[in-house]
Order: C-alpha cells, then structure tokens, then sequence
C-alpha cells in the first residue's frame, strides 16, 4: 500500500491538458487502491471564493467525490495560489482541510507536510505579501466583493506575481535552508515534503542533532504529472505523462 502526495497543478480552463492528465491519475489502480491522496497547495491556479460558478470546480469536485467514495480519503493544504478554498467546496469533494503545516506518521515515520512557501523565508517581500493576504479581516473583506470584481483582482495580482518573480534571484525563491532545518526540529521529524518551488527532488543533508533530514519536493504538473510515493519501505518521486 501506498499514500500520494501530489501539489502545483495549477489547474484552470486554460489548461486542459493539465485537467484531463489530473483526471486520469485519479482515474489509475494505484491512486484508487492508495491508503490516502494528500494535495499540498496550489491545486488550482486562483481561487476567488467556493461561490465562482466555474464548471471546471464542479467537475474536479465529483471527481474527487468519486474517489472518496472509493475509500480513499483526501487531504488539502492551501497554497498560495487557493488559500480562499474553504469548507464548502472540500465538502462537495469529500476531502479534509489540513492546517498549514501537519505532521503525519507514515509505515512507523514522523513525516511534516506542508505547501512550502514559508520555508522560503529570504524571500522578504512575498512573506509580507503572505502575511497581509491571510489577514482574516482582508480576507472576509475580499469574498464580500462581487465575482467579477474579485476575479479582475486575482488576475491582476497574478499579473503584478508574474512580473515581481521575473526579476528576483533564483536563490531567494527557492527554500531557506536554516527554515527548514528550524522546521523540521521543531516538529521532531526527520522527513519533510513539500511543493510551491516547482524544484522535484529528494534531498538528504544533516540536522543540527546529528541525523539526517530528508526534503521530497513535488514538481509542477506542466507537461507531465508529478507525485511522491511513500510506501513502509521507500520514499519515491514519480513523473508519469498526462
């Protein structure tokens, strides 16, 4: 047996080869005979409230129904793109809305989960960018608004993101290793995984205590799915075609 953990899919009706790829992972015998599906963030490439009437939330949400229905249960962490997905759209998919960080214990392993934006701690401006749009006030304000005007909200943020990461240096918008290592002390795990740096890779590098940490990154859904597989005897990072 085996549990799933997948992340930065970005879907949107712009990208329907990215839907239909998502659809056939949930589709395949082993995501359906999996112990538990986990999607760290950035599923969706915005979210502007569980009201938007987008056909493309309705088909992905019976599509995890379905696989709930199937005895695999479904987590999600918010990332920075759907931090608004709330209660009422997890319902209509049968999944459960995990805090921002979460420590599981896999096959007898500690392992911490989390998006991963805030292991990017260098990255000075988008953490005060965070800090201001998980403000719950700045929140309740937004989701008051109408649709349309926070749809042209969310793309123009999009639009400001985009050109913002253009000139920044590659290093500072990949993790803080001092964070990670602080992280993963903090918790008392000796394995993280993560997405949000679109950067797949399983990384081994020693602890403050003496041992040794493990990062498993996801990779981006672009031109091919991403997952990691962890099962009682490895950790795996798997790329597959859509």
């Amino acid at each position: 047996m085996a549990t799933l953990f997948i992340a930065d899919l970005h879907l949107s009706a712009q990208e329907p080869a990215i839907t239909a790829g998502f659809l056939h992972f949930l589709q395949q015998e082993e995501t359906r005979g999996a112990d538990a599906l986990y999607i760290l963030g950035d599923f969706f490439e915005y979210w502007i409230g569980d009201d938007d009437p987008d056909p493309l939330h309705q088909q992905i949400a019976d599509a995890l129904k379905a696989l709930a229905d199937h005895d695999v249960p479904c987590f999600f962490i918010h990332g920075n793109r759907d931090f608004l997905l709330g209660k009422r759209f997890a319902a209509r998919c049968g999944m459960t809305l995990l805090p921002q960080e979460q420590v599981l214990t896999l096959y007898g392993h500690k392992v911490l989960i989390l998006h991963g934006d805030t292991l990017c701690s260098d990255d000075t401006e988008y953490q005060r960018y965070r800090r201001r749009v998980h403000n719950p006030l700045i929140q309740r304000i937004f989701l008051w608004l109408p649709l349309k005007l926070r749809l042209k909200i969310a793309d123009n943020m999009r639009r400001r993101s985009q050109s913002g990461n253009a000139g920044k240096d590659e290093s500072i918008m990949d993790v803080t290793p001092k964070t990670v290592e602080a992280e993963m002390m903090k918790h008392r795990v000796r394995w993280m995984i993560h997405g949000h740096t679109h950067r797949p890779a399983i990384h081994h590098f020693p602890l403050p205590d003496g041992e040794t940490g493990h990062r498993a990154v996801l990779g981006a859904w672009h031109s091919e799915g991403s997952m990691i597989r962890v099962t009682k005897d490895a950790v795996e990072l798997v790329r597959f075609p859509f």
